[in-house]
């Protein structure tokens, strides 16, 4: 493999010196490039895109080309797992964990060609969604506002759930492992709904699994360490709990200060975010000014990568996400003097 010419990314996931703030943004490959949706157009189908490894490595390629950021994210979906097993819930009793080196094949072969292609330029994380987020898309059956079927099952059918995120924890652990043997250089965990829950339903079915994930990764590859990055959406309130899982970084969303956020973790994780999606809407001094803001919020020091607080929108207009991270390029080095 080619030598890493930025390792910023890297650096700041493992708490060590770095010149400027690395920024990268959650869903950098998607709907609001125009380059991305032609590409989608010709693939045909949402599916076709994460299962062609051509057209993945060639769509999580195109925010690189257009603005200088420090990673590129695996074009993926949070349902790759689900669709391995060929869910249908009922079956879930006799599945077993789906071998990522064949049923998710795929997935590996968009990793080693993105890998081939960035050709050291930054590095490339891999992702997947965390046991509670993937369980409720196939218990509800898709997306949910209320999440009943899934809470139903968690009050008056714990083991059943147990036995479903057991699975998931084991599919999702072998899933990552594969990609960092692929050649990710750091992986994140999305836990997206894991903020509709109650603390205490929070620690058993959404933390603990993903604890049990970070437990069983592969740390070091190709004699470096791979960072593990989680993510609650919503999960402000549990940032101290979630550092201790043996993580190397949290990814904040917007409705956490970063000042907070890092007197509750203590500086024994990175952090990540955590600009409001909704802020690239606003004139590019808007942006500037709200990223400095993010930026003082976390104040002097390493272990900042700055994002956004969730995915960028679609319809956000292409040359205010180049002037979010134009700014990051312009303010962030005062902090790491």
């Amino acid at each position: 493999m080619s030598t890493l010419q930025n390792d910023l990314l890297l650096r700041a996931l493992l708490r060590q010196r770095v010149d400027r703030t690395p920024v990268w943004m959650m869903r950098q490959a998607g709907r609001y490039l125009p380059e991305y949706r032609a590409t989608r157009a010709r693939a045909g189908s949402f599916l076709k895109l994460c299962m062609t490894p051509e057209l993945a490595c060639e769509v999580t390629l195109q925010p690189l080309a257009r603005y200088p950021l420090d990673a590129a994210i695996l074009f993926s979906d949070i349902l790759t797992i689900p669709h391995a097993l060929g869910l249908g819930l009922q079956f879930v009793a006799k599945l077993g964990v789906p071998d990522p080196n064949t049923e998710l094949r795929y997935v590996m072969d968009a990793v080693r060609l993105i890998r081939r292609e960035l050709n050291g330029r930054v590095p490339l994380i891999g992702f997947a969604g965390s046991p509670w987020t993937v369980g409720t898309y196939i218990v509800e059956g898709g997306s949910s506002r209320e999440f009943s079927h899934i809470k139903a099952m968690m009050y008056n059918e714990p083991v059943t759930l147990h036995a479903l995120l057991t699975l998931l924890i084991d599919s999702t652990t072998s899933y990552l492992n594969a990609q960092i043997a692929a050649g990710a250089q750091a992986v994140m965990v999305f836990d997206t709904w894991g903020g509709v829950l109650t603390p205490q339903q929070y620690r058993e079915f959404s933390l603990q699994p993903m604890q049990r994930i970070v437990a069983g990764l592969r740390r070091e590859h190709e004699g470096q360490r791979v960072p593990v990055i989680l993510f609650t959406k919503g999960g402000g309130a549990w940032l101290e709990a979630m550092a201790s899982t043996g993580c190397d970084a949290l990814g904040v969303d917007w409705t956490t200060d970063l000042a907070d956020a890092r007197r509750s973790v203590q500086d024994r994780v990175a952090l990540q975010g955590n600009l409001d999606p909704n802020c690239l809407y606003a004139s590019p001094q808007a942006i500037r000014a709200e990223v400095g803001r993010v930026l003082a919020s976390y104040g002097r020091g390493h272990g900042h990568v700055f994002n956004l607080g969730h995915g960028i929108h679609p319809a956000v207009d292409p040359e205010h996400a180049g002037a979010m991270i134009a700014a990051v390029h312009e303010l962030s080095p005062a902090y790491h003097l």
